[in-house]
């Protein structure tokens, strides 16, 4: 033993390094490990492996990094790294001009996941999530497949800033950024992920009706689009009511309500099956409610709700993977195996409008009034859209 540090040969495996007692904490350090288990490169030739605090200031030092960053956990491991360095320095055969400096900040702790190597794999062993790219936690590949943008990240990265101390970041703050950026970039279309057949008793069932429509109003680059329109139409469960509720703005019996792009409708009855579900929704139209008609001649009312819809007959399926948090509880990384949000994934099938036939893998779209959504996978026989965020934070914390 020299200086601190293990001859060749040498079957010690901790320094014995004489140090005040201010110091009490660097007494013994751990500098190498045996551990008899095939190394990826060296097979079992080899038993010994030095520890990361033993080999973290070296390689620092030897490769002059001049602040090594790390997070507030190795904040007592500062006087060991320092110690070490100083030992390689006093040296002359190996004498750098760059002295590392470890740093320490807080981490980024987000609400409502986990971003733990070990737990990951613990979720992955337990089938709880897929794999490493699941869009449900918060990887890289994971965020790539949920939709996030490079260009988000760094947003979100830039504005929440460093501390040090320990503090955990709302995962709203996240989607604010992902939302900013999809918002210029990604194109407005119409998708039903809930349908229910709406038909309009006063339109002709011979008539297919071409009505224009922007494709993103944050850009006119971006152009517009034309949306078939027809006697049946699809529009989600959830945007009506047979009997009308205080504060529900969207179709009732005997309310009106604008279908986006085209007319004002107004519901007069439902036909329901054998188990009492509304099958089909009755209505009239305005024939002089279009939607970008002359002023002059437009009905002039004031219509509180506007809904998005789909053409029956142009419509066409489209595989969707809707996703929650993963878990329930603000902080889950104590208990976070209690936790688990079983419906944090969602498949359904949508109906969607002919536009999104035209879709490649890795766009992005707005699904109006719904969401944000990439394009994960394209094939002869489907489309696949994973869910990035919604189109407004609806999560309530428990």
């Amino acid at each position: 033993m020299k200086n601190g540090f293990l001859e060749e040969g040498s079957c010690v495996l901790r320094a014995k390094i004489n140090m005040s007692s201010s110091n009490m904490n660097m007494r013994d350090p751990i500098m190498y490990r045996i551990l008899k288990r095939k190394h990826h490169r060296c097979g079992l030739q080899w038993c010994i492996y030095p520890t990361y605090d033993w080999t973290h200031g070296q390689c620092d030092y030897i490769e002059q990094i001049s602040h090594s960053l790390c997070s507030l956990e190795f904040e007592n491991k500062r006087p060991l790294y320092n110690w070490y360095i100083n030992q390689i320095h006093k040296s002359k055969k190996i004498s750098k001009k760059i002295i590392p400096k470890q740093i320490e900040f807080s981490r980024l702790n987000l609400s409502h996941t986990i971003t733990s190597k070990r737990k990951i794999q613990c979720l992955i062993e337990k089938k709880i999530i897929q794999s490493w790219d699941d869009p449900r936690i918060l990887t890289i590949s994971g965020l790539r497949r949920k939709g996030y943008t490079s260009t988000s990240l760094k947003n979100f990265v830039h504005n929440v800033g460093i501390t040090k101390r320990n503090n955990i970041i709302d995962i709203s703050f996240l989607e604010f950024w992902i939302r900013n950026h999809l918002n210029k970039i990604a194109p407005r279309v119409m998708v039903v992920l809930n349908p229910v057949k709406l038909v309009i008793d006063n339109y002709s069932m011979n008539t297919t009706e071409w009505v224009e429509s922007e494709n993103n109003p944050e850009n006119i680059n971006f152009g517009k689009r034309k949306i078939p329109f027809s006697k049946y139409i699809y529009i989600e469960k959830d945007d009506f009511l047979e009997k009308e509720e205080r504060n529900f703005f969207r179709l009732s019996i005997g309310k009106e309500v604008r279908l986006k792009n085209a007319y004002i409708i107004k519901a007069h009855s439902v036909i329901k099956n054998c188990k009492g579900e509304i099958k089909e929704i009755h209505c009239t139209y305005d024939s002089k409610s279009k939607s970008g008609k002359n002023k002059k001649t437009e009905t002039k009312k004031r219509i509180k709700s506007t809904l998005h819809w789909v053409s029956v007959k142009h419509s066409f399926p489209v595989e969707i993977n809707l996703y929650n948090y993963l878990f329930l509880k603000r902080n889950p990384n104590l208990d976070f195996s209690t936790c688990i949000n079983v419906k944090s994934k969602n498949k359904i099938i949508g109906y969607a409008e002919p536009y999104l036939k035209r879709a490649k893998e890795g766009e992005h779209f707005q699904f109006q009034r719904i969401g944000y959504f990439y394009t994960e996978k394209i094939s002869f026989e489907k489309i696949i859209f994973n869910q990035t965020v919604s189109i407004k934070n609806k999560w309530k914390n428990k």
